[in-house]
């Protein structure tokens, strides 16, 4: 296993552009968020004059809490104890608890923390830098989670759903049987099939399956697992919260900023609610003000505002951020530098700068996760042979397919030359035409446009025509195609981890560690 290539996600199609915008400094007042070193030393110094011994204190207390029945490792129990210190720092990732971890795309993005952590460890001896996974226990869409897919098979586990998803507990294991089946012949698949069983063992929540998947792969990194979903954390956003159902104070901060975002760019990824809260029952339902009263939307419960400040006063742990509080949640309890999210991740984070500076927050890094693409030998050299490089299957693959189909061909060769005579002739009509009438030089122009169009009708049915002549090259490269995008999509969205685990181990882990460079934001192709 070895790096093949890799392509900057300034030069893939597919990548939004507010993404590039932001990695080229074009996104007008985050320059402070890009991620580079002088950046970094600016947020080791904003971080250390708001994040107080008290909530490292507390930091500790819960990490310890959580971990209660888990052996740490040697680096996990020094990064533990070092949360103590003033000069310990984070940097931090989070993700939906996925069954199984889900996409790939999971465990790249804790590998890229991991090697963040590392990397300003070493640039940075003075501090102290650990990497933290942020597990989103409190998400109560549990069939965007309860899922996975590998190159054979989809895997799927029900259960009563409706409330925070870190609270459910595994009763259908069913999933487990399907994948021994499918993994019990592979050189690691006993390995995996120990470790699912482990994690979704009956009677475990889904965010101690995710806290056990994790520390199996990641404790000997030193890597910390922080669920949200605690009172104690909680308790640290009694007046975050209060604020927010008394003043709205995030829908109104971020005004200015989503409007310039959505001009830009034509939409912002979420939108602001005027209360960016839930309540947390046995279900999981957003709080809605209705004038004097406060209503837990499709429930009967409802609150004065007396009532649920009382509430919030005795009981913060009963209220959970939405997708745009979570982050200010996150950075409230943790002395965090950097985030490193998916790109959908990092355009919501972008919303949020001016209610971080109302509120005295600091504003963290923000990182595009690198994303990976692992692809074997074989598939490599296929694409070789057609003449490709492996970056031509992030274009648009249509037009690279027809560039292969018509290649060499004498016939389009021909109409090219005879469609730049006519270009050229009518170029040269059209300039006399302007001194007669300018009638005369429209009729000249609207003919010129008529025989273009027929040249354009000529090479479709030329393509047409080629596609039927070259329909076994045409399947394979269609083949080729899927193999890399599965379900004509990127394959760390739709491969679980375990197709590549399998038969490489650990060192499949360690061998993306060793190639992601975290001053990159790029798509790394690996050839397996």
């Amino acid at each position: 296993m070895e790096k093949n290539s890799s392509i900057s996600f300034l030069d893939i199609e597919s990548i939004p552009q507010l993404i590039k915008d932001f990695l080229m400094q074009k996104v007008d007042g985050f320059g402070n968020q890009l991620f580079n070193d002088e950046n970094i030393e600016n947020q080791f110094r904003l971080k250390a004059q708001e994040f107080s011994s008290e909530k490292r204190q507390m930091l500790f207390d819960v990490l310890k809490d959580q971990y209660f029945g888990f052996k740490f490792s040697e680096r996990q129990e020094e990064n533990l104890n070092s949360v103590l210190q003033e000069n310990t720092f984070t940097v931090t990732t989070g993700h939906q608890l996925n069954l199984f971890t889900g996409p790939a795309f999971f465990i790249y993005k804790i590998l890229q923390t991991i090697k963040l952590a590392d990397e300003l460890n070493r640039k940075f001896p003075g501090r102290n830098t650990v990497p933290v996974f942020w597990m989103a226990t409190e998400d109560h869409d549990f069939e965007e989670i309860n899922h996975f897919k590998t190159e054979n098979r989809y895997y799927e586990t029900k259960a009563k759903a409706g409330g925070a998803v870190g609270r459910i507990i595994v009763e259908d294991d069913f999933f487990i049987s399907e994948f021994e089946e499918e993994f019990k012949d592979s050189v690691f698949g006993t390995e995996l099939i120990l470790l699912l069983k482990k994690a979704y063992k009956t009677g475990n929540s889904l965010a101690q399956a995710t806290r056990i998947l994790v520390q199996e792969l990641f404790a000997s990194y030193g890597l910390l697992v922080i669920d949200g979903d605690d009172a104690k954390l909680k308790s640290q956003m009694k007046e975050r919260f209060r604020n927010e159902l008394l003043h709205q104070e995030l829908f109104e901060s971020t005004k200015e900023t989503v409007a310039y975002l959505s001009e830009a760019y034509g939409k912002v990824q979420v939108n602001p609610r005027e209360i960016n809260l839930f309540y947390l029952t046995e279900t999981r339902n957003r709080i809605e003000c209705n004038g004097e009263k406060f209503q837990i939307v499709d429930t009967d419960i409802t609150f004065s505002k007396e009532e649920l400040l009382e509430e919030l006063e005795k009981h913060p742990e009963k209220f959970s951020p939405n997708a745009l509080m979570r982050p200010v949640y996150q950075e409230t309890v943790l002395p965090n530098l950097a985030y490193i999210g998916g790109n959908a991740e990092i355009m919501y984070w972008l919303e949020l700068k001016d209610y971080y500076g109302k509120t005295n927050l600091a504003f963290p890094v923000l990182i595009p996760r690198v994303s990976l693409l692992c692809v074997s030998e074989k598939n490599l050299e296929k694409v070789k042979k057609f003449g490709l490089e492996i970056n031509d299957f992030f274009k648009n693959f249509a037009a690279v397919t027809k560039d292969i189909l018509l290649q060499d061909n004498e016939i389009l060769k021909l109409l090219n030359e005879e469609e730049s005579l006519v270009n050229q002739r009518f170029d040269e009509i059209s300039a006399r035409a302007s001194l007669t009438e300018k009638s005369f030089g429209s009729l000249v122009n609207a003919e010129k446009k008529r025989q273009l169009k027929s040249f354009a009708r000529m090479k479709k049915r030329l393509l047409r025509a080629e596609k039927i002549k070259q329909n076994e090259k045409l399947e394979r490269l269609e083949q080729l195609f899927l193999q890399i995008h599965p379900g004509k999509n990127w394959q760390e969205r739709v491969f679980n981890f375990s197709v590549f685990y399998a038969d490489l181990g650990h060192e499949w882990l360690q061998n993306c560690y060793q190639e992601i460079d975290v001053y990159r934001s790029e798509l790394i192709i690996l050839s397996i």
